[in-house]
């Protein structure tokens, strides 16, 4: 006999998958894109984005269109929290000084996810990362990244395989991660490891329109700024 999900389960569910979608996005998105994402009718989106803006989870713009709240920030800050904390003034300098998009993840479950992003306020334009935002491990630079320092038993556990990929072997003989168009098409993101013990396997990247110029000085930066983490930790 087919069991059904209860209604409660049903609504965070869908509520989560809604925090999901808008973490997901690149810019705000309409009533009827969230509708349409979550497969649900338009009323039923309506009496979901109340709640969670209620809750300051999501946000309109005069537009109405929709995007995260400040209260999402305040979550990605509880996990890892010293973690998050001592990377924000590395994760500025580093975006400053590169000129890109400098961001912090973090294994969970098979997920690289975006724990603390930072875009540099000296150039013209810059690519958004959403805190909360997440993708599977396979994909992207901070994912190779982290997948090159894993035991065989964290592997086993948290990734399922036993196989290393050829990009976390690459990212391990070179000490850094790079992936084009991966995550999202155009755009190239280069990262390094950052393991820290009773802190989950984590990265620290750069998410820029383009390759830049000299990818071992951009990997040699992130590499001091992985140093200036792991100070704050002695």
């Amino acid at each position: 006999m087919a069991t059904t999900q209860p209604a409660g389960s049903q609504t965070l569910a869908r509520g989560l998958r809604a925090l999901e979608i808008l973490a997901e996005a690149r810019s705000p998105i309409s009533i009827a894109r969230l509708s349409e994402e979550l497969g649900v009718h338009r009323s039923n989106t309506y009496r979901l984005l109340r709640t969670l803006e209620e809750h300051r989870f999501a946000i309109r713009d005069d537009a109405g269109l929709i995007r995260l709240g400040p209260r999402i920030a305040a979550l990605a800050h509880g996990v890892a929290p010293h973690l998050t904390t001592a990377a924000a003034p590395v994760l500025t300098e580093l975006a400053h000084d590169l000129g890109m998009t400098a961001f912090l993840t973090v294994l969970d479950a098979g997920d690289i996810v975006t724990l603390a992003s930072v875009e540099p306020g000296n150039v013209d334009a810059s690519i958004a990362r959403n805190p909360g935002v997440r993708h599977p491990w396979d994909r992207g630079a901070p994912g190779h990244a982290i997948e090159s320092t894993l035991s065989p038993a964290e592997r086993e556990a948290i990734l399922g395989t036993p196989e290393v990929s050829a990009a976390a072997l690459e990212a391990r003989e070179l000490g850094y991660a790079l992936s084009e168009s991966e995550v999202i098409d155009g755009v190239t993101s280069i990262a390094v490891p950052l393991r820290i013990p009773g802190e989950p396997p984590a990265a620290i990247a750069i998410v820029h329109f383009r390759l830049p110029e000299s990818v071992d000085e951009v990997a040699a930066r992130l590499h001091r700024a992985v140093r200036e983490v792991l100070a704050s930790y002695r």
